[in-house]
């Protein structure tokens, strides 16, 4: 029994790590960020459809639900784009720095959704968060526009991931996701075309080394890992699933000074700032868990 167990909180970390490497991945393929997300979301999509016939799974939903799944759709194609540009704007480890501040967004958008008052802790948290994003800034100016569409990768993210904790509460998630995936595609065409681009032999014409990290971003990072955190939830709880995966910009930013230390080395004052905000989100995390628990 304790194999098992150990077994499942293995697999938990190793999808923290995939997500973490999902940044690693984007600073490596050479295309730009609303290319890179348009095929992310097309291969993830078609890979799930074929999970979804393989377990035979019914996913027919009302138009009022396609709506509703087709704008989390747009806002996750627009947390992907702002955060693999912020990447290209900046680095890996701003752009995860950047990500971690979504718990201060979370603070003021759940009540909002959820109907609850703000809790004094979270606003004592949020301003901690606010703290750490300054003193990032204020060490890495030449990083702004890196900074900021960061941030809004954050928004974007913590956004998605309440209006998801609504979803789920009445649909299966490999359900959510499809439906996510496939939409966020008919908008990123739709802008893409607007934009004067096209379709052409060119659009598809990417490098082989483009082709394989495309694939493996899609496969292992996006669908596999989606479908990976629902199942380990089965056996471990929720609180412990989303308290690890708070770790994602630490095992990135890791990941990111082996690989590239000449781009990645940031100044101590970054790295003040990075580890104020990621504690301050463990502390948000464990808080809650404890008032879940007292309630």
């Amino acid at each position: 029994m304790r194999n098992v167990k150990l077994r499942h909180y293995l697999h938990l970390h190793f999808l923290v790590i995939i997500a973490g490497f999902t940044a690693i991945l984007g600073k490596e393929i050479t295309i730009g960020a609303l290319e890179l997300v348009w095929y992310r979301m097309a291969i993830a999509g078609v890979l799930m459809f074929i999970y979804i016939k393989i377990i035979k799974l019914n996913i027919k939903i009302s138009n009022r639900t396609l709506l509703q799944f087709s704008i989390a759709g747009v806002i996750i194609a627009l947390h992907w784009i702002t955060f693999f540009e912020a990447i290209n704007q900046a680095n890996v480890s701003i752009a995860l720095a950047m990500f971690s501040s979504g718990a201060f967004f979370a603070s003021f958008i759940e009540p909002l959704f959820f109907k609850r008052r703000i809790l004094t802790y979270e606003i004592i948290f949020g301003i901690i968060v606010i703290l750490g994003v300054l003193l990032i800034t204020s060490s890495e100016m030449g990083y702004i526009n890196g900074i900021i569409l960061g941030l809004f990768s954050a928004l974007f993210s913590t956004l998605f991931a309440v209006i998801n904790g609504m979803f789920i509460q009445q649909h299966r998630a490999t359900v959510i996701s499809f439906y996510e995936f496939s939409s966020g595609v008919v908008f990123l065409t739709i802008f893409i075309l607007c934009t004067g681009k096209t379709f052409n032999a060119e659009f598809f014409s990417l490098s082989n080394e483009d082709w394989i990290y495309l694939f493996i971003l899609a496969s292992v990072c996006t669908a596999y890992a989606f479908i990976g955190s629902v199942d380990v939830m089965r056996y471990i709880s929720p609180f412990t699933v989303i308290l690890s995966y708070n770790l994602e910009p630490i095992y990135g930013i890791a990941i990111a000074l082996l690989l590239y230390p000449e781009t990645e080395t940031m100044s101590p004052q970054f790295y003040l700032g990075a580890i104020l905000i990621l504690i301050t989100v463990l502390f948000d995390a464990v808080f809650k868990n404890y008032k879940q628990r007292k309630t």
